[in-house]
């Protein structure tokens, strides 16, 4: 049965279901219902995300009927400690796995709690000393010739079933493609909550739950989540968002194998890994970036952003604006739909400064704005605005720049 469906002999045809739809999963198309000559809700359940908005205002007619589906809550007691997922692909673990750690042992100062991680794969013993050079008290690892990097299936069902048998309170994850990937398929399994991008974690001093803090509504409030019947509690943060963990300099964790774990096969088949190439620096290791956006009027215009960045050894960067008009390729995308960056200096070309932008290079240690509008929302944040013609502007840094000026 549908989550949600419309009882069409209900159904009048009065609009108010559609007038309610924030995500515009509504139209007045299906057959006529009880209102002769007036055609009937049709909802589109793709997307649609349950908000009940519609139904509450059917009430009158109680044409729209949602269906949940609810669970049992879990004895929370029984679940203690802070647990980290410890991704790793092609040899490393991933650069956000010590921002991870970081926050955990952040959280451990309130909770007075160990801080393990569950590191599954092929060879994963290498990663063993990093790990506990961070803090890390416990290891939890299956290390195991069969478990390809892509396997996620393999990934998920493993890491589910360590979570069931070990019973952290809090488990957190990076919010990158794997994690992303990975740890709502093991939320889902476990019968837990997750939420996503978080960009700030904290214990609530009166419940001791942990607060998961992340943008909502396209970035223009903070949602606070607390999940209050299931553990683990769940959370993926983005990678430059958390201050990596302090090195230790005689770690005295453990590890742990479990060997006892059984390892499913995978029912995937890994094909090819095709990395992708840039002519500048990686994006979010940069320590200079300098992004575009629609300012710059046109994708032959990013040859000065390019050249900027050359000058000053950085990353090119860019708006979603400049990325939906089709001007320069997704992985160049800063912000709340793109990439989290934290580098010494941002400068934003042409950028106007949408708050959506500013959640994803606000932690900057240096904001340069460029921009022919004084009132540019980006000039509140920069650090140092440059109120002009960037076409006369940036030809004229990349001069100075290039002759040491």
């Amino acid at each position: 049965m549908d989550p949600i469906r419309v009882v069409v002999q209900n159904c009048v045809g009065c609009n108010l279901c559609v007038k309610a739809c924030a995500y515009d999963a509504i139209t007045m198309s299906g057959p006529v219902g009880a209102r002769e000559g007036k055609a009937t809700a049709v909802i589109d359940l793709v997307k649609c995300t349950l908000c009940g908005s519609c139904a509450e205002a059917c009430k009158r007619y109680k044409a729209i009927v949602i269906t949940r589906t609810t669970f049992k809550g879990q004895d929370v007691k029984a679940h203690s400690g802070i647990c980290v997922y410890a991704e790793h692909r092609r040899g490393k673990l991933a650069s956000v796995v010590p921002e991870i750690v970081g926050a955990a042992r952040e959280l451990q100062k309130d909770l007075s709690a160990p801080v393990s991680a569950i590191l599954v794969g092929a060879g994963v013993r290498r990663y063993t000393e990093e790990l506990l050079s961070c803090g890390v008290d416990e290891i939890w690892m299956i290390d195991d010739p069969s478990i390809g990097d892509f396997d996620e299936d393999v990934h998920s069902e493993l890491v589910a079933q360590v979570l069931l048998e070990k019973k952290p309170e809090i488990f957190l994850g990076g919010g990158t493609v794997v994690g992303r990937s990975l740890l709502p398929r093991v939320a889902a399994k476990i019968l837990t909550g997750l939420t996503a991008d978080c960009t700030e974690l904290s214990i609530d001093p009166s419940t001791m739950f942990l607060r998961q803090t992340r943008p909502a509504f396209g970035g223009h409030i903070m949602a606070t989540i607390l999940t209050q019947n299931h553990r683990p509690q769940m959370a993926t943060v983005r990678h430059k968002v958390m201050k990596p963990a302090e090195k230790v300099a005689s770690p005295a964790g453990k590890v742990v194998e479990l060997k006892h774990i059984p390892i499913p096969k995978t029912r995937l088949e890994f094909l090819e890994f095709v990395e992708e190439k840039t002519s500048t620096v990686n994006l979010v290791e940069a320590d200079v970036i300098v992004s575009g956006g629609r300012g710059i009027k046109d994708p032959k215009n990013f040859a000065l952003i390019e050249k900027l960045a050359l000058a000053t050894s950085g990353a090119v960067g860019a708006s979603r604006a400049a990325v939906d008009a089709g001007w320069i390729p997704y992985s160049h995308q800063v912000g709340q739909t793109g990439k989290t960056v934290k580098p010494k200096v941002y400068i934003a070309c042409g950028i106007s400064g949408a708050i959506q932008h500013l959640a994803g290079m606000k932690g900057s240690d240096m904001i340069v704005a460029i921009n022919s509008d004084p009132n540019a929302p980006i000039f509140d944040v920069a650090h140092f605005g440059i109120v002009g013609d960037l076409f006369q502007v940036i030809p004229e840094l990349v001069k100075r720049l290039e002759n040491g000026t």
